[in-house]
């Protein structure tokens, strides 16, 4: 059953991480970003979905003791697929920097310094001296893990690995699961090639944060629908699956 866009809207929130860095990388920008296959049609700036398919009156609000930190390709926080926005949108404490083979942001390495996160670089342990692979979030007193995700293409991903030597003497989480990707936004050759907020969920899953984990993966099958049914001209679909079970994970929370 469909109904309209849900009414009042939600409430305006501070622009988060992801949101920002999107809007430093704009004001760099020597053109307008167009996304492959875009149009101009209006788009919210809370979500980044055309209008008629707004995804902010169901954004989900989870605490947790984990946080995030995107290292972002350099055009990533522009694309409207980019599922790193998710991420921020879910996990307060979500930091988002722009990665540059020449040049590392203060920032960043100030972040990595702070002795109140236990900081993981996650990627796949086979590309790594095996004395740095870790397979679990073991609790370290008075730390919080920090999860560092290379949100890029996998062959971006991989150059920027090499080449951030800022991030050589952190341990590698390598995330095993026999989960299938859902991501259905972009191609891949390969089902077990995950997008950035099913990776976040994967590491919020170990670290002991199970609900956050469900919500995250919820909220992308709904973010997903949204894009999707814009993209075919179709309304959304308020009762349909994904929102009834995203609905029922912030009732249980």
């Amino acid at each position: 059953m469909n109904r309209p866009l849900p009414t009042p809207p939600a409430p305006a929130l501070p622009p988060h991480a992801v949101s920002r860095l999107r809007t430093a990388r704009l004001a760099r920008a020597s053109k307008p970003f167009r996304a492959r296959g875009g149009s101009d049609v209006p788009r919210c700036a809370g979500c980044r979905l055309v209008v008629s398919h707004c995804l902010c009156a169901v954004r989900p609000v989870v605490g947790t003791r984990a946080g995030v930190c995107l290292i972002m390709a350099d055009i990533e926080a522009l694309k409207p697929s980019n599922t790193g926005w998710l991420i921020a949108d879910v996990v307060a404490d979500t930091f988002a920097f722009g990665w540059a083979r020449t040049a590392v942001d203060p920032a960043l390495l100030t972040l990595l310094a702070d002795p109140q996160w236990q900081p993981y670089v996650v990627f796949p342990g086979e590309f790594v001296a095996a004395e740095r692979v870790v397979t679990d979030v073991e609790p370290v007193p008075g730390k919080r893990p920090l999860f560092i995700l290379l949100d890029a293409t996998w062959p971006e991903a991989r150059k920027m690995f090499r080449k951030s030597p800022y991030l050589d003497k952190l341990p590698v989480l390598s995330l095993a699961s026999d989960q299938i990707s859902r991501y259905k936004l972009r191609r891949s050759r390969r089902d077990d090639h995950f997008c950035t907020s099913e990776v976040a969920a994967l590491c919020l899953d170990l670290a002991g944060e199970p609900h956050a984990a469900q919500t995250l993966e919820a909220y992308l099958d709904v973010f997903t629908h949204h894009y999707l049914r814009a993209k075919s001209q179709l309304p959304v679909q308020w009762e349909g699956k994904a929102h009834l079970q995203l609905r029922g994970l912030a009732h249980s929370s």
